[in-house]
């Protein structure tokens, strides 16, 4: 059996859901936690302890292009797969290679439901349909916004592209976030009209939900919506997109 160590959080999630137990993670590998409080942690997402991961004795290391330092797979001998996850499709593709490599006929079958969820978008949102993701609305808006941005950080205040996993993900859904060159530019509020502008503010990674009072004073339309469920690519987005196709179908 393939020794792998997960550095990718949702990647450990998704390994652990097809029935493959990496033998380590990294401390923010932090689902399902009753499995992983038992795999040791041998790194954060950009800081990796060598010799722990060495001492794990592992044939494969996962890491991902942008939550690992692409530097760190070219400072050690053990192979790497190095996922770069832009859109549903790439989704399809990385399932089955793991697939592969891992001997994993589970994954192969989550490949297959990934190519179901890779379909054109639903509908396009509008505001007497159920926001994707929402745990709550901080101030709903009372017309269908011309522009949603997707908010990751505060200080400075940091978006989404459209052109991102997180962009497909909403698109497919039916809500289409702004486009910008960059794919997390910094951006200034100042330049959008509250008039026409939803703010998306993700659970994470930085915790908009314990600032909903400082939020509130905002001249935005805005709402929180579930990062985990929307940005962590693997088996709890491909449920949460299973969920909310078979229920624009329903509905």
């Amino acid at each position: 059996m393939t020794r792998v160590i997960s550095l990718v959080p949702s990647l450990t999630e998704t390994l652990l859901a097809a029935g493959i137990r990496p033998v380590g993670r990294t401390r923010y590998c932090i689902h399902p936690e009753s499995t992983v409080a038992d795999i040791p942690a041998v790194a954060g997402t950009k800081d990796w302890d060598f010799d722990k991961i060495r001492a794990l004795q592992p044939d494969l290391l996962i890491i991902d292009r942008e939550e690992n330092a692409e530097f760190m797979a070219d400072q050690t001998d053990i192979p790497c797969y190095v996922t770069h996850i832009t859109a549903i499709a790439d989704m399809v593709t990385v399932m089955q290679e793991l697939a592969s490599l891992l001997h994993a006929p589970a994954l192969a079958a989550m490949a297959e439901r990934w190519r179901a969820m890779n379909a054109p978008e639903c509908e396009p949102w509008h505001i007497d349909r159920d926001l994707p993701g929402l745990i709550e609305w901080g101030k709903k808006p009372g017309i269908s916004p011309d522009k949603i941005l997707y908010l990751i950080w505060q200080r400075p205040w940091m978006a989404v592209s459209r052109q991102s996993y997180i962009g497909s993900v909403l698109q497919r859904l039916g809500v289409r976030i702004a486009a910008f060159d960059e794919t997390y530019p910094q951006i200034d509020l100042s330049v959008f009209d509250p008039a026409t502008t939803l703010l998306l503010f993700s659970s994470e990674p930085y915790p908009f939900l314990s600032k909903k009072g400082q939020l509130a004073s905002l001249d935005f339309p805005h709402a929180f919506v579930d990062g985990e469920q929307i940005g962590w690519y693997g088996i709890r987005s491909l449920k949460f997109l299973e969920r909310e196709c078979a229920r624009s179908v329903d509905g």
